[in-house]
């Protein structure tokens, strides 16, 4: 292999790799998840296995399904912004004297549930959310340190599904629904190269790299038995669902002031072509446990426990098309990820008033991802939700409201994959609006 070869191979192992831990990185639940899919639940920090009275039962536990007897509409959307994502580095790279912060943005992920009765024992629901996502932006790009790594990301996953609920006696019902997927991922890096006339490193292209919306499909399960008057227990268990991407990543070269240089670049990149890539990315299942008390004739306290299964995503298989390795100095990437199955715990509360309802919530949220693995493209870590919410019904409209404070544990980077060493700290908060029709 030539050494300019060996120059641009590693050059095209980064930008694939980028884009396939884009696919697979968060936005603000541990790992990719958004658990925030309905402002009820979210007021008790998404407490709500164990209750599951309303139309996000078809997210948080399609086996409230069963119990829910009258036709019904809910539309609503989480807005998620950032007040502090900042990065400070160390040594070796990219040096103590580094500072980084995000560029400000809003995220709004929306809901929408609809369910219609067939029978005394039996209901069908209609759902689509978006329990997956990404939006990722690097303030002043042509100076980050990390965008050889990534300066601009999203993911977008939409979940369309359609459950069915059989209250199989009048405390015990049971949920199953079919889950469609269809998802896409977009990256923004830049290419380094190391100019041999110089020995300093200089941005060699820009890569931007955009998938189809591709499809996967899953299902989910769910049991909620409703005791007495005072207790009730569910469990609901959401499967995993493979998505294969296809997409193209297009490079555009950024001239280095050198001649020479610069036409070793043109002649070792595919510049100016669309070069089609694929890679798999297989979503986790998760498993929900929760219980319900009631503390008075108003108020009631649940506790759930949520696993998730992200310990199917070890690693990342990037397949370049062979035609393009053929010509260039890119090859196919093997990219080591080694997450872990990760748990959260919630506990909620409400408290009913005339027709209106107070809710507050806590919610301890495990990161899956080893610090090691942590770049500017997901600087996951543990994290702690705080929440209060309010719900009014009417005869026939109700709305509920949420907000919640989401501070994320400081992360220290110390050993990285990527060689990007540092410390980050994240803040966000989050606001809930559901408006329902019955």
């Amino acid at each position: 292999m030539t050494m300019r070869r060996r120059m641009f191979t590693w050059i095209g192992k980064a930008a694939i790799a980028a884009l396939a831990v884009s696919a697979a990185a968060p936005s603000f639940g541990a790992g990719f998840g958004i658990f925030e899919q309905g402002s009820k639940a979210m007021g008790m920090a998404g407490a709500f296995t164990a209750q599951a009275d309303d139309g996000s039962a078809l997210f948080h536990n399609v086996g409230g399904l069963a119990f829910l007897d009258e036709r019904r509409l809910e539309a609503g959307v989480t807005l998620i912004t950032q007040t502090e994502a900042e990065f400070r580095g160390s040594n070796p790279f990219p040096g103590n004297d580094v500072f980084a912060e995000q560029e400000d943005a809003v995220f709004f992920p929306p809901h929408v549930y609809y369910v219609q009765p067939i029978s005394d024992a039996l209901s069908f629901g209609f759902s689509f959310n978006t329990p997956f996502g990404l939006a990722t932006e690097w303030k002043d790009v042509d100076t980050f340190p990390g965008r050889y790594i990534s300066y601009q990301a999203e993911l977008r996953a939409l979940d369309l599904g359609a459950s069915l609920g059989w209250k199989a006696t009048p405390d015990f019902g049971l949920g199953f629904g079919v889950i469609a997927r269809g998802s896409d991922v977009a990256l923004n890096q830049r290419v380094p190269v190391v100019n041999p006339f110089t020995f300093q490193v200089v941005d060699a292209a820009d890569v931007d790299l955009e998938s189809d919306i591709d499809w996967g499909v899953g299902f989910q399960a769910g049991v909620l038995h409703r005791y007495n008057n005072s207790f009730s227990w569910g469990f609901s268990y959401r499967s995993k669902i493979e998505i294969d991407y296809g997409g193209d990543a297009a490079f555009r070269q950024i001239s280095t002031g050198n001649a020479q240089l610069d036409g070793a670049i043109a002649a070792s990149l595919p510049v100016g072509q669309k070069v089609p890539v694929t890679t798999t990315i297989e979503f986790p299942d998760m498993a929900s446990l929760g219980v319900a008390i009631a503390l008075g004739p108003n108020s009631t306290l649940e506790v759930d426990a949520n696993w998730t299964g992200w310990s199917s995503f070890d690693q990342l298989v990037i397949d370049f098309d062979d035609a393009v390795e053929a010509s260039t100095a890119i090859e196919d990437v093997v990219r080591p990820e080694n997450w872990d199955d990760a748990m959260n715990y919630r506990i909620g509360f409400s408290y009913g008033f005339g027709n209106s309802e107070l809710r507050l919530g806590y919610v301890y949220d495990e990161t899956p991802q080893p610090a090691s693995s942590a770049s500017p493209l997901l600087p996951d870590n543990d994290r702690s939700g705080f929440t209060i919410g309010y719900g009014f019904q009417g005869d026939t409209l109700f709305t509920d409201l949420a907000l919640m404070y989401l501070p994320f544990d400081e992360l220290e980077v110390k050993q990285s994959i990527d060689r990007y060493t540092g410390t980050y700290n994240i803040t966000a908060w989050l606001l809930g609006v559901t408006v329902g029709w019955k």
